[in-house]
Order: C-alpha cells, then sequence, then structure tokens
C-alpha cells in the first residue's frame, strides 16, 4: 500500500504558475502509473493528467493541454504538476492518485490510492 500526500497548493492570480507536489510513502512509486485529479466547487471530479511508471508516456485532459505539465521522479517518490497560465476556471482541489494497474486510464474509478489534496484557488 502506497500513502500519497499532495503539496504546492495556493491562491495565485490569472496567469500565474504553480508545481503541485505529490510525495510517496510505503511502497515505490515506480510500481504504479499516476495520475492527477481535481474537483471544482460544486462540480465531479475530473481527470486532469497521468504518467505512466518510467515517465515516457503522458496524457492531457484536453482542457490542460499545452498549460498543464506532469512529471515523476521515481528516486525521490514524487510525482509533480506544472501549472502554468492559470485560469478561474483551474480552482479547484487538486488530487494524486496511483493505479496499479497496467492499463493506464482517465477514469478515477480506476486508481487504488489517493492523497488528500490540495487547494488552488485563482483569482483577481
Amino acid at each position: 500500500q502506497v500513502q500519497l500526500v499532495e503539496s504546492g497548493g495556493g491562491s495565485v492570480q490569472p496567469g500565474g504558475s504553480l508545481i503541485l507536489s505529490c510525495a510517496a510513502s510505503g511502497r515505490t512509486l515506480s510500481s504504479y502509473i499516476m495520475g492527477w485529479f481535481r474537483r471544482a466547487p460544486g462540480k465531479e471530479r475530473e481527470f486532469v493528467a497521468l504518467v505512466n511508471r518510467s515517465g515516457g508516456t503522458t496524457l492531457y485532459a484536453d482542457s490542460v493541454k499545452g498549460r498543464f505539465t506532469i512529471s515523476r521522479d521515481n528516486a525521490k517518490n514524487t510525482v509533480y504538476l506544472q501549472i502554468d497560465s492559470l485560469k478561474p476556471e483551474d480552482t479547484a482541489v487538486y488530487y494524486c492518485a496511483a493505479e496499479v494497474s497496467v492499463f493506464a486510464s482517465r477514469r478515477a474509478s480506476e486508481y487504488d490510492y489517493w492523497g488528500q489534496g490540495t487547494q488552488v484557488t485563482v483569482s483577481s
């Protein structure tokens, strides 16, 4: 079993940037496909990005493509989400999640372990 802890959220102005981190403990992060999801106020949780075990393959939601970058450092047991050109509609709680399956999925139900989330607020 792996424990995940997100950090790096905060309040920023539109156009700003943040780097979210997800630190894993309990098991080696390289055992998992890693994803980032978010839940905006009053909305369903939605897929943001995922990265495969080696870090060589990534996938993004259309709404964040070109602005968000997911990466991982398996030696540090950490996954990152670089968020640039932030928009008010990016305001949400951001969660990292770990998937045991060999098939990378955008579906939250496929992920086995979740962090507690970190709040990102974009406002002028």
